[in-house]
Order: C-alpha cells, then sequence, then structure tokens
C-alpha cells in the first residue's frame, strides 16, 4: 500500500531526523505588544529533506518573483551550515529571505499535519487540461509553487490554474492601521494564518477538484471555512504561544484571543479594528446562545463560512474544558469555573499540555472527515455526519463525548444534515450501502507499497482507469448497486445526464482511488481505499425547459446554463475488499437540481453571481472570494 504521511524516508542514516526553522506563531504585529513579543517568535521541526536554493523541496517551490516591480530576490539556501546551527534566519519583516523560508515551513507544516491525520501522502491537483493542443500533456504536478511577493494587492490566494500561492503585499490603512505603521507595508507571507489557509486550499483541491464549483450556498463557504479551521488549530502546534495565551486568559479558552482570531494583522491593516475573523462568534446577550438562524440569512461564503468554524471551535472549548475539570476542581473547587488571579505556572503547563492534546485530536477529526464526504455539492450538513462517521470507524469508543460536543455545537448553530430521523450520533454515521457492492475489481486489484509520490499518482490514475473500465464492461445498467451509487446508466435515463458520442449512453467518471492507512488511539491500522464516482447532467435556468430537454434531448440554439453533479463516495475496508459505506450525491434528484438552479439563478445566485459565477471567477475562484474581504 502507499506510504503514509507518519512513516520515515530518509535515504540516509547519517542525515538528521529533524530540520529546525524560526517562524512568526501568529504575525508581525504580535511581535509589537509586549505581553506577545517574546512567545511570537516559535521554531518549528519539520521532517528533513534535501533542499535546493528557494527553498525547494518535494512538496513545495518557493519562487520570489515580484511581478508589480518585475524584481527577483535571491533564493534562500536554508542548507547552509550557517542557518541549519541556527534555525533559519531570525523573524523579521525587511528580509526577503525570511519571507521565503517563513511560507515554506508554514506550508510544510500544514502538509505534514494533513498527511499524519490522512493516512497518506499528499498530492496536488493535477494541471487542467489543456484542449488547445492534441498533444499529450503530462498533467502531474510535483511541487506547489509559492509566490511570497506574487502580488501588490491585500490580497493572498491559491491559484487552481496555476497550481500555485500567490502572496500579496500593501500599505496599511492610513486612518486605523491597527499596531502597524499609518502606510507601512504588509506582507500577507508573514501572517502563520494566511500561509497555512491558502496552503489548505490547495490540499483540498487536491482531494476534491469539484468543491470549487458554487453548486449550493454551502459549497464555497466550506472552502474558506475548512481552511479557517485548519489554520486556527495549527496555533495550537506551538506550544509556547498556547502556553502564553493560556496565562493571560486565566485558563478559559472561551474568551476572544489570539488563539481564536485569524489574521490579526492583515484585519487591522485593512481598518478591522482586530482579526480579520474570528472563532467566536456573537451570543445573544438574553440566552447566551449564537444566533441558531444566521444560516437563513447569511449567504457571502466568509461569512457562512465563519458560523461552521465557530462551530467546530465552540465543540473543542467544550472538549477543552471537560479535559481541564478535575484541574479547575483542584483549583477553585469548581470543575467549572476557572480561577479569577493568575495561574500557577504548573497549572498553566497542565492546561496547555490539555488545550494542545484537545486541539489535535479535534484538527485531525476534521481533516480524516474529507474522506467521508460526497465528491460534489458538499454542504455543512455532510461535514457534521462526515465528522461523526469517520471518527466512530477509527475510535470505536468516545468516553469523553466528542461526536456529542460537536453535534451539539453544530445545533446550536442551526447546522442539520439532511435525510437524518434524530441527531443522535448512530443516526448521524452514514449508512452502509442499501445494496451489495460487489465490485471484483477490488478483490482482484493489489495495492503495493510505495513511497514515492509520482508512483502514487500514476498508480492512481491507473486505477481510476481500470476500475472506469471494469464497471463499464460487467456492471449491469439496471443492477441496484448502480442507483445504490447515486447514478443513471439505464438507456432510458433523463436526456440531460451526459452521453458518450460513439455509444450514445450516459458516462461517469472514477474521480480517484485513494488508499489511507490510518492509524487508531490505541495503535491498531485501519487500511481502506476511498474511490470517487462522478456523473454529470446538464442543468437549464427553468423548471420548464429543463423538463422539455429531459425527453428531447438537445434543442438547436439551447445550451446548458449550468452543470449539475451527482455520484459517490465509496469507502472500502482494504482487509476485506468490501464497502463499509456509500456516501450518496443522486444524479437522479430532482429536488437537488432544483435547489441548485434556485440558488444560482434566484435571490442568492442573483447577490453572488457577478462575483462568483462569471467565467474569470470560475477560473480563479480564490481570487475573486478573497479580492472581497
Amino acid at each position: 500500500m502507499e506510504a503514509t504521511g507518519s512513516e520515515p524516508r530518509r535515504a540516509d542514516a547519517n542525515e538528521p531526523p529533524f530540520r529546525r526553522l524560526r517562524i512568526y506563531a501568529f504575525d508581525p504585529a504580535a511581535s509589537l505588544d509586549l505581553q506577545t513579543a517574546v512567545m511570537n517568535v516559535a521554531t518549528v521541526r519539520l521532517k528533513w529533506e534535501d533542499l535546493q536554493p528557494g527553498p525547494i523541496g518535494e512538496y513545495v517551490e518557493v519562487l520570489d518573483v515580484d511581478p508589480a516591480s518585475g524584481g527577483f530576490y535571491a533564493p534562500v539556501n536554508l542548507d547552509e551550515p550557517s542557518l541549519l546551527v541556527q534555525d533559519g534566519y531570525v523573524p523579521s519583516e525587511g528580509n526577503p529571505k525570511f519571507h521565503q523560508q517563513m511560507a515554506f515551513a508554514v506550508s510544510m507544516l500544514t502538509i505534514r499535519n494533513f498527511e499524519r491525520a490522512l493516512g497518506r501522502r499528499i498530492l496536488w491537483a493535477p494541471r487542467p487540461w489543456d484542449w488547445t493542443t492534441k498533444s499529450s500533456v503530462d498533467r502531474y504536478v510535483g511541487r506547489l509553487r509559492i509566490y511570497p511577493h506574487g502580488l501588490r494587492e491585500a490580497n493572498a490566494y491559491y491559484s487552481p490554474v496555476k497550481v500555485a500561492l500567490l502572496f500579496g503585499y500593501f500599505r496599511a490603512s492610513l486612518r486605523n492601521p491597527g499596531r502597524n505603521l499609518p502606510g507601512g507595508t504588509v506582507f500577507t507571507c508573514l501572517s502563520h494564518d494566511i500561509v497555512a489557509h491558502e496552503t489548505t486550499h490547495a490540499i483540498l483541491d487536491g482531494m476534491h477538484r469539484r468543491y470549487i464549483e458554487p453548486s449550493n450556498v454551502d459549497a464555497l463557504a466550506f472552502h474558506e471555512a475548512f481552511a479557517d479551521i485548519v489554520a486556527l488549530f495549527q496555533h495550537f502546534t506551538l506550544p509556547e504561544a498556547v502556553r502564553q495565551q493560556i496565562a493571560q486568559l486565566r485558563g478559559d479558552l472561551g474568551q476572544r484571543s489570539l488563539l481564536s482570531g485569524l489574521a490579526t494583522q492583515f484585519g487591522q491593516a485593512t481598518g478591522h479594528y482586530g482579526a480579520l475573523r474570528d472563532a467566536i462568534d456573537d451570543v445573544d446577550l438574553k440566552t447566551g446562545l449564537p444566533d441558531p438562524n444566521a444560516l437563513d440569512r447569511i449567504v457571502e461564503p466568509h461569512d457562512r463560512g465563519a458560523i461552521l468554524v465557530a462551530a467546530v471551535f465552540d465543540a473543542f472549548v467544550t472538549i477543552y474544558r471537560s479535559r481541564v475539570a478535575d484541574l479547575l476542581r483542584m483549583a477553585t473547587g469548581d470543575g467549572t469555573r476557572f480561577p479569577e488571579a493568575d495561574l500557577h505556572p504548573d497549572l498553566v503547563n497542565r492546561l496547555t499540555i490539555e488545550a494542545t492534546k484537545a486541539a489535535s485530536h479535534v484538527l485531525r477529526m476534521c481533516i480524516r472527515a474529507l474522506d467521508y464526504l460526497p465528491p460534489v455539492d458538499v454542504n455543512f450538513g455532510d461535514f457534521l455526519r462526515a465528522l461523526v462517521t469517520s471518527d466512530a470507524d477509527l475510535v470505536n469508543d468516545d468516553p469523553r463525548g466528542y461526536r456529542i460536543a460537536v453535534v451539539e455545537a453544530f445545533r446550536r448553530r442551526g447546522i442539520y444534515p439532511k435525510d437524518c430521523r434524530s441527531l443522535s450520533v448512530d443516526n448521524l454515521i452514514w449508512e452502509p450501502p442499501d445494496a451489495s457492492l460487489d465490485i471484483d475489481w477490488l478483490s482482484e486489484e493489489t495495492f503495493p507499497y510505495l513511497s514515492d509520490r509520482r508512483s502514487i499518482y500514476d498508480a492512481a490514475e491507473r486505477r481510476c482507469a481500470e476500475l472506469q473500465n471494469w464497471l463499464g464492461d460487467h456492471a449491469v445498467p439496471s443492477h441496484p448497486a448502480i442507483r445504490a451509487m447515486g447514478m443513471w446508466l439505464q438507456a432510458d435515463a433523463p436526456r440531460t445526464i451526459r452521453r458518450s458520442r460513439k455509444k450514445k449512453t450516459p458516462t461517469f467518471e472514477v474521480q480517484s482511488v485513494r488508499v489511507a492507512n490510518r492509524i487508531g488511539p490505541d495503535g491498531e491500522q485501519e487500511p481502506q481505499i476511498v474511490i470517487e464516482i462522478t456523473q454529470e447532467r446538464r442543468g437549464y435556468r427553468t423548471a420548464d425547459l429543463q423538463a422539455r430537454l429531459e425527453d428531447h434531448g438537445r434543442m438547436k440554439g439551447v445550451t446548458a446554463d449550468f452543470t449539475f453533479r451527482g455520484g459517490a463516495t465509496l469507502i472500502v475496508d482494504l482487509r476485506t475488499r468490501k464497502v463499509r459505506f456509500c456516501i450518496v450525491k443522486d444524479i437522479a434528484s430532482d429536488e437537488r437540481l432544483a435547489e441548485q438552479r434556485d440558488f444560482m439563478f434566484g435571490a442568492a445566485g442573483e447577490a453572488l453571481g457577478a462575483t462568483y459565477f462569471g467565467a474569470s471567477s470560475r477560473a480563479e475562484p480564490f481570487a475573486f472570494l478573497h479580492r472581497v474581504l
């Protein structure tokens, strides 16, 4: 099977196991506050790899070109002995080589967190198809490109077209600059939160290519929210920063702080008077609860995504409070009350250990859940079910009530899944397939150990093609298993479903075949195969036009207004080769089709359409999303 992210891959026994690099724990603004300045310089440990100047490694390459000025900054060589012995450059706003070091270190820290949780190595999204040439193009992308000074504007984004991260720099507000110098230069590549956020966009796009399509009001909001969740919980991977904040907050992480805020310097420099976003949402003064109807009103992706972020952080705070209740009882006599005076250093240390451990557990829960999501048209309710299912699939018992804490936090914000009888944990777990999904190809295919990422990519592409051919040759279109996967392959399928040019029969695509080797809390291994299969259907602006074309096929002069997708994610036990879960978005669902049509052409679509549905925004969705902050 493929190598996991936690396995050592050192070629030379004489190489050191880790590389230590200094970074900003938050951003340069935290170094201007007397209380936070000392802990804002953090040192991270990254798995050792030989680097070329840039730095350029196995996963990323930093190219420091400034298109606005036409300049090119000399690349940093982190293998220089003078830098190795002092953990890289000292954090500095004025040193472009530190900018390169910071972007590299935080992106690799983010990649490491994903690989540990997923149990496999990260692959970037393949290069987009070039329809202008008939020649064969290698679509494999070995390295994500990072441009620390790629934009001269208050923006930073992941480019699916370039498969690259572009970070901007800009002048701080003259009137409300916060701790920044009025009109001073702010570099987004020096924000830990922004670098982690953009790297997460790239990783998520490599896993789920269709999630950048705005098929419902939650789709783009989920992309933004998940990137924020990863950036937020990476705060807790830096113990010194957590320790200082816990001492300042007297242990109560339910208060707004640097740990709950995102991109503080960017927010202040653009006139937000504080962090760009915060994971702790506003509550009703009477009830002390968040607004459960906010999702009914909010459609802007960042604002809507903030509700999901708040739900996950709320669950984390609940878990943290449960873990430290015994410490609070010893300190205050009440397991729910935090001390009102400064904490003893020993208590600060113990609270820090519990906070970092709880944050690590929640982050891994969230990342693992990505494999338990449908391949298309994701929404917040799907994520809730994926969280519960992925955790229950790996950890049988839940003595600390992690899953209940998650469900309760989502419920308080009105985040509910569809097609569930109740919010009990048992009901939220995805169901096994309705029909027996006996795929003989799974028994015949071998999954040998592979450690090279290029070999993993090539094997995945080959398996997708082989499984597609097997299903095309062996699957009976009317077999219940086909419909159980949300597909429609029969000849009488709606004429708007995409068909092959030669056979004129409905087609489908095996989008990915991924192997995961997860490690449970007791050290047990859970090897799995994750398969995504999708199907396309042409969508039209009105239901009447849709109905006519379902019966008659294409009409001269009438083109589709949008693409409607369906399909399934199959979670397969690698040991038994049996399908454990089948997570479906039915291509035949007229309800989902109507919801997507209403979203794109109804009131919400009119509000978002100019920004998110245009041709330019489809090519570079994150450039547009982040520009409207």
